[in-house]
């Protein structure tokens, strides 16, 4: 079977205000803005080069960005490491994920920062 491998997707939203209760999983806040995350990641992630490959992505943490506005978004995606995926490209993928997001500035009905994106693999 092929092995499951895990990348980090980080951005920041700077039309989402950063409130304490972001910070706490269990809260109502929380887990309503990690829902719209899954559904806005997992659409664009399946539509991406890995897309067959993709298996999801955790929402890890939100975090307070540089203005008052400002989320910060940490994720932990994966994807089946099989011999039909070439290997993972993250530089690819970073391409693929700022084209789609309108050069990182726009997630559904979130604004992005646009030096903000980082995919690590």
């Amino acid at each position: 079977a092929p092995a499951v491998k895990n990348f980090t997707l980080n951005f920041t939203i700077t039309n989402l205000q950063f409130t304490a209760d972001l910070q706490n999983p269990s809260s109502r806040r929380f887990k309503s803005t990690e829902k719209v995350m899954y559904h806005y990641l997992d659409s664009l992630l399946q539509k991406s080069s890995i897309g067959p490959h993709f298996t999801g992505c955790k929402v890890t943490g939100f975090r307070s960005g540089r203005h008052r506005d400002d989320t910060k978004v940490d994720a932990v995606c994966s994807y089946k490491d099989s011999a039909s995926l070439a290997r993972f490209d993250r530089e690819k993928l970073y391409q693929e994920l700022s084209t789609m997001t309108n050069n990182v500035t726009k997630l559904g009905h979130y604004s992005l920062d646009r030096s903000s994106l980082y995919v690590d693999g």
